[in-house]
Formats: C-alpha cells, structure tokens, sequence
C-alpha cells in the first residue's frame, strides 16, 4: 500500500510540473526561458521528501525525454537536453531532493516555521542547485564565459526568489489545512 502511495504522489507532482508548463515562457535570448516550472521542483522538494521528489522530477524529465511536450511552450523530446536550458532542466531532481533534503533537516512544525523552513529549502535547492547547474549549461553549450553564464542567470533569480516566497505560502496553507501531512517525510 505504502508503495502505491508513493508511486502516487510522484507521478502527481509529474503531473503538477507538465500544468506548470502550460503556462507560457517568456523566451529571453540567450536561450533559456522564464517558466513557472521551478516551483514544481520546490513545492515536489518541500512536500514529498528528497527521495519522492527526486524520483518525481526523474519520471517528469524522462517523459519529456521521450517526446512529451510537457515543458513551457510545449517543448520535448530529447533535443531540450542539447539546448543552453539543459543544466537547468537536468538540475531539477537534484534540485528538489536538495530541496526535500533540508526541508526534512531544519527544524519546526509549526504552519510560520513550516513556512520558514520551505523558504529556506527552496532557496537551497530550487534556486542555488538548479542555477549553479545552469550556469555550468551555459558555458558549456551556449559558450559562455563564467561571468557571461552568472550575468545571464541572474536575470532568473527575482523571478525564483517570488516562486520561493509562492512554495512557502503554499507549504504553509498546507500544514494549516492538513494539520496532519508529514511535509518532506512521506517515504522519501
């Protein structure tokens, strides 16, 4: 039973991320687009655990890989891992098992301190994991320079720091609503 649940909530969260592609990119042009796709890697990290949202984001990219265009903009297939987005794209698992991982490792369960804890999580893993990998992307793809590569994905961090601000809303109406979900423990 207990494996069919996890099953469960990592094929949701899948799920979560392709909606969170329907929302349209903002297309910049150095190659990387705006997305709200991110704060599915947060919200999995936050409310799944490292190892569930981890295995999520895995299942998420491998059905992209396969051709579903389930990325912002319906793109797909295995060419979005030859583009200059492709250090963020594979940087979404382990940004949300960084994610998971600190989120189970700070302490509080409060709904405020749950709420803390998330902001700092997504910090963490959705923002620092996932642009460092980024801007290793952009240099060896796109051929930036590293301060090229640091200028460009800076242009993302407002944006990400709003999404961290949006998981640790959303983690806190949860633990006010479901006094009783396990954030980041749930067998992962």
């Amino acid at each position: 039973m207990q494996r069919s649940h996890s099953l469960a909530l990592a094929s949701l969260f899948a799920a979560l991320m392709a909606v969170l592609g329907l929302i349209p990119k903002i297309d910049l042009a150095f190659g990387v687009p705006i997305t709200l796709q991110t704060l599915g890697v947060m919200l999995a990290g936050c409310l799944l655990g490292p190892r569930l949202a981890f295995q999520a984001l895995v299942l998420f990219l491998a059905a992209v890989a396969i051709g579903l265009p389930l990325l912002s903009g319906g793109r797909g297939g295995f060419g979005v891992f030859l583009t200059p987005s492709a250090g963020y794209l594979l940087a979404w698992p382990v940004g949300a098992f960084v994610t998971g991982w600190f989120m189970r490792a700070l302490s509080g369960d409060t709904p405020h301190r749950i709420a803390i804890k998330a902001g700092i999580a997504s910090l963490a893993g959705g923002l620092v994991v996932v642009h460092a990998s980024g801007v290793i992307g952009l240099m060896k793809i796109a051929g930036m320079t590293a301060t090229q590569a640091l200028v460009a994905t800076s242009t993302f961090v407002p944006g990400d720091l709003v999404k961290c601000v949006l998981c640790a809303l959303v983690c806190h109406t949860v633990a006010r609503g479901l006094p009783d979900w396990r954030f980041a423990k749930t067998s992962g």
